[in-house]
């Protein structure tokens, strides 16, 4: 049975986060007041196997051309199925196809290694199932998961927020949130990944949502800056 996700935080619990937001960093009171359409995310409905291999798809590869790549993949590996289903490959169905089949879907090699790699592990239990990972914090999962080949810190902090709907996560390595940090403050740089962990400990335990509202405020900047 899939796990049911439920809201990263309800209509009541995200008005508290923005007035803790807001009195520990007012600059970003301010901007949160400006986006007015900003919805959170909703955890996705998806096991950790099936997400970190979307994940490794995605890497360094816009959405649309990921998306194209996955829905390949999937009808590929799915293609023997005598009862058609949208649902994801199992690891039997991974495994019976080549490296030149999972190739020409089009994923490099390093890629098809990664994904070999998760769907060993994860048929060998190795990747905990979703409700198990529900009991394990944070840096327990990274630690858990950074082993796995082509999964790194960012992956799986991408995953913690847009999987699992943690809300205190904070990606110091991701460009958009060191960007609209920048931007925000008014900075002339970045901060180094060191430098935002240390200022963004204030907007705990809400760095999840103060992270959503970093890459509102960097695709702003940058849409500004186009018009100009």
């Amino acid at each position: 049975m899939l796990y049911t996700p439920t809201i990263m935080l309800s209509d009541e619990e995200f008005k508290k986060a923005k007035k803790v937001l807001t009195k520990a960093d007012p600059l970003l009171g301010e901007a949160m007041k400006e986006f007015k359409d900003f919805i959170l995310p909703v955890p996705q409905n998806r096991e950790p196997y099936e997400a970190l291999i979307r994940a490794i798809a995605h890497q360094q590869l816009h959405g649309k051309a990921a998306e194209t790549i996955l829905r390949r993949f999937i009808e590929k590996a799915t293609e023997k199925r005598v009862k058609k289903s949208a649902k994801f490959p199992t690891p039997d169905e991974i495994f019976a196809l080549s490296d030149m089949e999972i190739r020409a879907c089009g994923f490099s090699l390093p890629k098809i290694l990664a994904i070999r790699d998760i769907t060993e592990k994860a048929q060998a239990k190795v990747i905990p199932t979703r409700r198990a990972l529900d009991k394990l914090t944070n840096e327990e999962i990274i630690a858990l998961l950074v082993p796995l080949r082509g999964v790194g810190k960012w992956t799986v902090e991408m995953f913690l927020i847009f999987t699992l709907g943690r809300t205190d996560v904070l990606p110091v390595d991701d460009f958009g949130v060191r960007e609209g940090y920048r931007v925000l403050h008014g900075l002339d740089k970045q901060p180094t990944p060191k430098e935002l962990a240390q200022a963004g400990e204030k907007w705990a335990p809400y760095r999840s949502v103060a992270s959503l509202y970093m890459w509102r405020i960097a695709d702003r900047a940058k849409e500004t800056k186009k018009k100009r």
